[in-house]
């Protein structure tokens, strides 16, 4: 079999994580050809020495112009995305595109600070016009678009879509949530970088996996379900904190949310809700919950109780991974353990490259990653006006 050649966009923490992924794919040879990093190539370099990748570069027309490239997996900041997406189809390569798909960075007459002196209505609606225009290409082009949302191939959610597609079960509520204590990136509060807070950061993750798991409920159901409207509510909840009582919180947002609750109602009057906090300590809180007509199924992506440890000092742990958002490692731990597969990294790649070798559709594609895009910004306008907003 050919192998599928990969050229990475991005060096950071995404773009590890696709190269460890990478590593684990099997049955179809898969090589990182390049790795390309428009603004850190000594990070570049770093990640193309640590998983054997042949060439680093800093400009994007090296990968769109070499003919061995199959798939361009876009692993940079979103306010990126859709422009690379585009050169990529249109130059034909496949496309592998993390999330979120996009979002609302600014424009050139908007006072700043935009997350609070932009409308949220102009957001959505310049939001929208971005994505039908993708959506054009995506249709015009004969190569995928695959939407790199690892929830909906968590090992916990795929289980719980094959009990749905066999049992027919309506699903009457669904609870998803992703907290933790902030990002360890620079300009996560800034809405010019991010296209928003914690919805977009981190609730972008289950509520992309509740609309999944809605559409398997569809399909073998033999309906059309879709989201009907969004309503929901969002703060800034430490802002009250003195410097010294947020010392333990990492998040520092300037003109976005730390807070988001949101709730979807579905074309069949069913429910979901969304929650998504930087001011959660503990460590990632990860899960999505189901509430069905026959049945309950509780996902539970992290912490996992797979492995507990328990220590009085730290001595000899310096390189060991523990868990994600805990600083400590002494007292009791709930240890990550196959945090690639439980977190759906692996079966997601793996997906991915299987669909450019044998000429099929990803299970994670552009109506998913459009349609959540979508609610995420209903979601800010119904924040920012407190009404319910019809989709």
């Amino acid at each position: 079999m050919k192998t599928i050649n990969i050229a990475l966009i991005g060096s950071g923490y995404g773009g590890v994580l696709h190269a460890n992924g990478y590593r684990k794919v099997s049955k179809v040879p898969v090589k990182i050809k390049t790795v390309v990093d428009a603004y850190d190539l000594e990070k570049a370099q770093k990640l193309a020495n640590n998983y054997g990748i042949e060439n680093v570069s800093r400009n994007i027309e090296d990968i769109l112009n070499d003919p061995e490239i199959d798939i361009v997996d876009i692993c940079t900041p979103p306010m990126s995305h859709v422009d690379i997406t585009m050169r990529a189809l249109k130059a034909g390569k496949h496309v592998i595109c993390e999330k979120p798909l996009t979002g609302y960075f600014g424009e050139e007459d908007d006072e700043k600070p935009i997350g609070i002196k932009v409308s949220k209505a102009k957001m959505y609606k310049k939001v929208i016009e971005q994505i039908e225009e993708l959506k054009k290409v995506v249709d015009k082009s004969d190569k995928l678009f695959m939407y790199a949302e690892n929830y909906v191939y968590c090992p916990a959610v795929t289980k719980a879509a094959e009990i749905i597609r066999n049992k027919k079960s309506k699903i009457l509520l669904m609870k998803g949530e992703e907290s933790l204590r902030g990002s360890s990136s620079p300009v996560a509060g800034q809405w010019d970088k991010t296209g928003g807070g914690s919805l977009i950061r981190i609730g972008s993750h289950p509520l992309t996996g509740i609309l999944w798991l809605k559409q398997v409920e569809a399909a073998a159901r033999n309906e059309k379900i879709d989201v009907v409207s969004v309503t929901a509510d969002m703060g800034n909840t430490s802002s009250n904190l003195t410097q010294y009582e947020k010392r333990h919180l990492t998040s520092k947002p300037y003109d976005v949310e730390e807070f988001a609750n949101v709730t979807l109602t579905f074309s069949d009057n069913t429910k979901a809700i969304v929650i998504a906090s930087d001011n959660v300590l503990g460590g990632t809180k990860n899960y999505i919950e189901i509430y069905a007509n026959d049945g309950t199924l509780m996902c539970n992506i992290t912490p996992a109780d797979n492995l507990k440890a328990y220590f009085l000092d730290q001595e000899g742990l310096e390189n060991v991974e523990f868990s994600e958002m805990l600083p400590e490692k002494t007292g009791w731990n709930n240890l990550f353990v196959c945090d690639e597969i439980l977190r759906g990294y692996v079966y997601e790649l793996q997906d991915f490259v299987e669909s450019v070798a044998y000429g099929r559709k990803p299970v994670s594609g552009f109506d998913l990653a459009y349609e959540a895009i979508k609610v995420i910004y209903a979601a800010y306008q119904s924040a920012s006006e407190g009404r319910k907003i019809e989709l």
